[in-house]
């Protein structure tokens, strides 16, 4: 039988691409479910094109549009509001889940994905940020598997597949560095966002894309893998490697390090997530070594000071990384709304983190509450500013 997938967040980059993957192993996955935030049309369109069996749009001013839009579309069940995306991941055909929406709105979904017992394709990186301790708990109480999708997480997970309990020594996870890694200090403070949309190997969405220059993608990555991979923090080293070649590695206690390559195409990790253990065949570019240099640099902290304060929220803990992932969001939008400079989205969230409530031992409930006040005081900061 075909395994049943569905998609939180399908019109998103991965989502997209995630489809393209379905569409080319017909014979094996079928859509259950697309979601979406407010990409009504979008969602309409695909819905028309893959005959899902449901359909939610997260933001229920677009419930009525839906309806219309597929109107015609019987046996399409249309939902809308976060209670519709909690509640359709529990929907018992489901065989697995991929998490592609952007932010914390993703936290609350995959939480009851796991508890349905769904298998995680896990792409929404803030739900580690966030809530990595939790949901670690969670996974291994409601025995749900958590394949990552990052091109990043998913080459370490490629590298661990077959050294079961072999310690590791240090995670190698790179970076592209963006499109401002050789600028300097005072470049950057005039940089547009325009300038920062420009990536140079990889097509993502804005959000994505702005983290990716401001390297705290890279930060909430760290993060990520501590939990992904039971290694602390000071065993994680970011290379920059412009080339987007060697998508991570794993340094073993022997000294071997082992790696995946690849050229920058997020469908193998998508794909590799769906089959794993197998690998099935993907049309894709095939990586010519002959073709590609292979160059890495150490990320300079005090360029970007985003990257650094990732990695002080994972030495202090807590509701710190939330905390951050919230500040993040606000300054992120910021930018791309001309709200606050590149070099300030830095200082807003630090000044953020000093100020919000400190809960070393945080609840579910003390996650929503951290995220509403960080938002609320990051957004005092950028526009006192």
């Amino acid at each position: 039988m075909k395994q049943q997938i569905c998609i939180l967040g399908s019109t998103g980059s991965i989502g997209t691409q995630a489809l393209e993957v379905i569409e080319e192993h017909s014979d094996l996955y079928e859509v259950y479910c697309l979601t979406a935030n407010n990409r009504v049309h979008e969602l309409a369109e695909q819905a028309r094109k893959f005959h899902p069996a449901a359909v939610v749009i997260a933001n229920e001013q677009h419930y009525a549009l839906l309806t219309q839009l597929l109107a015609d579309q019987p046996d399409i069940k249309v939902y809308a509001g976060a209670k519709a995306l909690d509640e359709i991941v529990e929907a018992a055909p489901i065989d697995m889940v991929l998490t592609a929406m952007v932010g914390f709105a993703g936290l609350s979904p995959t939480i009851h994905a796991i508890k349905a017992h769904k298998k995680i394709c896990l792409a929404n990186k803030e739900t580690l940020v966030v809530a990595g301790e939790l949901i670690c708990q969670l996974a291994n109480e409601y025995h749900s598997p958590i394949i990552p999708v990052d091109s990043e997480h998913s080459a370490i997970f490629q590298s661990l597949v077959g050294e079961d309990d072999n310690e590791i020594e240090k995670i190698l996870l790179t970076a592209s560095g963006g499109p401002f890694r050789q600028m300097s200090l005072d470049q950057l403070s005039s940089v547009t966002k325009a300038d920062a949309l420009r990536h140079p190997t990889w097509d993502m969405g804005a959000k994505i894309t702005i983290d990716s220059a401001s390297m705290m993608n890279k930060g909430f990555e760290v993060i990520e893998a501590k939990w992904l991979f039971g290694v602390e923090a000071d065993r994680i080293q970011v290379l920059v490697h412009p080339q987007s070649i060697v998508h991570s590695a794993v340094q073993f206690h022997d000294g071997s390090v082992k790696a995946q390559l690849g050229v920058p195409d997020m469908r193998l990790p998508i794909q590799y997530a769906f089959s794993f253990p197998k690998r099935l065949p993907l049309s894709s570019d095939r990586l010519d070594l002959f073709r590609h240099p292979l160059e890495f640099f150490e990320p300079d902290l005090q360029k970007f000071h985003c990257l650094a304060l990732a990695f002080e929220a994972i030495r202090k803990g807590g509701n710190i990384p939330c905390i951050v992932n919230a500040a993040n969001e606000i300054v992120n939008r910021g930018f791309l709304d001309d709200q606050c400079g590149f070099l300030q989205m830095g200082e807003i969230i630090e000044k953020t983190m000093q100020r919000v409530t400190f809960d070393p031992q945080p609840s579910y409930d003390t996650y929503v509450q951290t995220d509403a006040e960080a938002r609320r005081i990051a957004t005092e900061i950028m526009y006192k500013k």
